[in-house]
């Protein structure tokens, strides 16, 4: 076996564990970007309740379903950062592969 096959193997391998890791973290998106929906809601939600109340009670309830709005939030933005690293990675995978 000449040294380009087995880097044309080695490089399909981690091809092959890319497209799992991003199939992976895709579904893991879609899951988020539903919560992430269902949160901004209850949060702004609870935004309004506490400008009608005028409570201590609801501005904390308010402020805990913004802490956990922000929580998902970064979230997020930290899984779309990842599949934008893998996508380059199997980019220059793929590159490799060609030459």
């Amino acid at each position: 076996m000449t040294t380009k096959n087995l880097n044309d193997r080695l490089v399909e391998r981690r091809l092959r564990h890319g497209i799992q890791t991003m199939r992976e973290l895709r579904d893991e998106l879609r899951i988020t970007s539903e919560q992430l929906a269902f949160v901004e809601s209850e949060a702004q939600d609870k935004e309004m309740r506490a400008m009608v109340a005028e409570t201590a009670d609801a501005a904390l309830e308010h402020h805990e379903a913004q802490r956990n709005l922000e929580t998902i939030q970064k979230y997020h933005r930290r899984l779309l950062a990842s599949i934008a690293e893998y996508e380059l990675r199997q980019d220059m995978l793929l590159d490799k592969l060609g030459n």
